[in-house]
């Protein structure tokens, strides 16, 4: 066999050469990518009794990574969304395998072949505009770190940024001038640039002000000067709900985590009308059918539909079907 064609060879081409170089993937999905075939590669040692470097390509075949899947599921306890994840890095790999390794062709079809584990999807949470300003009020505006987080939080609600787009902020990429925008580098590197409403203008410009920072330093750092870490931005969330709960109990028992701020600003342009495609736009959606998502958690727009449309008769008499198998049928 082509010493290129070994799995330890094809396994480095594939995240120095295509993920790397061709693709640019970013750090997030080089890391997820990287993390699925390290449990892979430790969940084969240990059943396959063989070292990482001693793989073959025929050592993954769809039973083996079948039941590699089922170990996340089972004994690691990951969701089918996780276990859909890890799939498809696999998926990612074979394909490259498919090409560059066409004596493999068959065995790449068969894992290409495995499907996605179909799950419960459960609606999206977000807050109401009550729930928006208590979390808003909770921030001690006499302390340096109570006067960022209003301003971050009050930035995420009304821009819906993504958590690490909101976290990846320098000074320079929130423009407080006519036109009053922020910029952020989103999924697929896009440059996105978000309006912003003349009250968060001058949340943001004191902000500024009192930070004094250069333009290439984070807009929201730590006390030492450094990048908030997602674990930051989730506990000062946390901490400051803590203090909402006491004014508005609805937030009781909701798992608020920053992607829901972004869920509550979907939610609010809806509200108003904002068309779907405008709304996937701001977002920074791939498709406006993403969005769909919104329409089915909006018991709102679902209650007026339903206040549009005539009752049904309910006095209309029974289906009684006139034949056995077709009594069958209906009692499954």
């Amino acid at each position: 066999m082509n010493a290129a064609n070994t799995f330890p060879a094809l396994l480095e081409a594939f995240f120095m050469d295509r993920l790397m170089r061709q693709r640019q993937v970013s750090p997030h999905t080089l890391a997820s990518y990287r993390d699925a075939f390290r449990l892979l590669l430790q969940y084969a040692q240990q059943h396959l009794d063989k070292a990482p470097s001693a793989l073959t390509l025929p050592d993954l075949d769809t039973p083996f990574l079948g039941a590699f899947l089922d170990h996340l599921e089972q004994e690691r306890d990951n969701s089918a969304r996780s276990r859909n994840v890890r799939l498809a890095a696999i998926h990612s790999f074979f394909r490259y395998v498919a090409l560059h390794a066409p004596e493999h062709s068959a065995l790449a079809q068969r894992v290409l072949a495995m499907p996605s584990k179909r799950y419960l999807r459960r609606p999206i949470d977000f807050l109401t505009p009550a729930e928006v300003a208590a979390l808003l009020a909770a921030p001690n505006l006499d302390t340096w770190g109570g006067r960022r987080d209003r301003a971050l939080l009050l930035l995420a609600v009304q821009t819906g940024l993504r958590a690490s787009e909101l976290l990846g902020l320098r000074c320079q990429d929130i423009v407080l001038g006519p036109g009053a925008h922020v910029r952020c580098h989103g999924k697929g590197r896009k440059i996105r640039n978000t309006p912003l409403r003349k009250e968060t203008v001058a949340v943001l410009r004191s902000w500024l002000r009192e930070r004094l920072c250069q333009p290439s330093e984070p807009a929201f750092p730590t006390a030492s000067g450094t990048a908030l870490s997602h674990d930051g931005l989730q506990y000062l969330l946390s901490k400051h709900l803590a203090v909402a709960h006491r004014h508005c109990p609805s937030l009781t028992g909701k798992h608020v985590t920053p992607h829901v701020l972004r869920h509550t600003l979907a939610m609010d342009l809806l509200h108003h009308g904002v068309d779907r495609s405008v709304i996937a736009l701001w977002l920074g959606h791939e498709s406006v059918e993403t969005t769909s998502i919104y329409l089915q958690a909006d018991m709102q727009l679902k209650e007026q539909a339903l206040a549009k449309t005539a009752a049904a008769d309910v006095r209309a008499s029974r289906y009684r079907p006139d034949d056995h198998i077709m009594a069958f049928l209906r009692s499954l």
